[in-house]
């Protein structure tokens, strides 16, 4: 076999991989289920469902119909890890999309794509340094899309505190804006969980939700007495490779916990840290590989927490 040869061949697989990410990977919508022991003895168990990056195109209808159909998990809580929109005119089909999870209590964090529309990424700098927001970015109807998350009865966490009762169990939810353009505000972290704490009534459990799970917040999450935190913005690696896995997490968070649950650990605290791979892609980057979209289901259960 000569070069010539090698190099057809290996550019044929190169071009069936790439057509395989783009057209049926990407659509190959899952849901992974996780159990996190983190309840008081005795309470009734909490189903969370996990929402992240979907990156909403107006013309994706696959999608959406898809996510409306996560209704039929019966999810006692919603929990969206930002990104939502994909495209400045994305805020009616994320309302489709959306619609039969309203009434059911849920929280949200932004990420950058709620804030600004997508743009062409640089290939050249994918493995190498997390992306960059470029100021000639189109700002998106941020109003538009909390006012739909509020007609959903859903409550914003973005540097922000708040209390929730789900199943009996009562919960503190406390929330970054998305570290990945430096907007979370930790220092506003401590008195947020504060002014919740004021009353006698005991918190059963805390969570932490950010959108970019950068070191930073998620240390600071674990030290403010999250049990559990929830991230998206990785994809998961989005392009991975069999036996390697995730080549990069676009943040500093290691490779390794680019997807899935694991322990994130800090100063004698534990935490179980949950990062969905999302739902979407940048409507300039339409391919996953070894990497497909999901939404999590998270039952938080009564038992020994024996993790810290």
């Amino acid at each position: 076999m000569n070069a010539r040869s090698v190099l057809g061949g290996l550019a044929a697989l190169a071009a069936g991989a790439i057509a395989y990410g783009v057209v049926i990977e990407r659509n190959l919508f899952g849901v992974r289920v996780e159990t996190c022991d983190v309840l008081p003895a005795g309470t009734e168990p909490i189903t969370v469902l996990h929402i992240s990056d979907l990156h909403l195109a107006p013309w994706q209808t696959r999608k959406i119909e898809w996510v409306r159909g996560l209704a039929s998990t019966r999810p006692d809580l919603v929990i969206v890890t930002g990104d939502s929109l994909g495209h400045a005119d994305a805020l009616p089909a994320l309302r489709r999309a959306l619609a039969p999870l309203a009434g059911i209590p849920g929280v949200y964090v932004h990420g950058s794509n709620d804030y600004y529309a997508p743009h062409i990424p640089n290939p050249a700098t994918y493995l190498w340094r997390p992306s960059e927001l470029s100021e000639d970015r189109e700002e998106l109807d941020v109003a538009g899309l909390e006012a739909l998350y509020a007609d959903l009865g859903w409550v914003g966490l973005n540097n922000a505190a708040h209390t929730l009762t789900v199943n009996g169990s009562r919960i503190l939810f406390a929330g970054t804006d998305d570290p990945h353009i430096g907007r979370d505000r930790l220092d506003l972290l401590t008195g947020a969980i504060e002014a919740e704490c004021e009353t006698e009534t005991a918190i059963d459990t805390v969570i932490g939700v950010t959108h970019a799970p950068y070191r930073r917040v998620l240390n600071a999450l674990t030290t403010l007495g999250a049990d559990t935190i929830f991230a998206g913005h990785t994809h998961g690696g989005q392009l991975c490779l069999p036996g390697i896995g995730a080549l990069t997490t676009n943040s500093d968070l290691p490779r390794a916990l680019a997807r899935g649950l694991s322990v994130w650990n800090h100063e004698g605290r534990s935490s179980f840290l949950n990062v969905s791979a999302g739902l979407g892609t940048s409507i300039y980057a339409p391919m996953r590989f070894a990497c497909p979209p999901e939404a999590v289901l998270v039952s938080l259960r009564p038992g020994e927490i024996g993790y810290s």
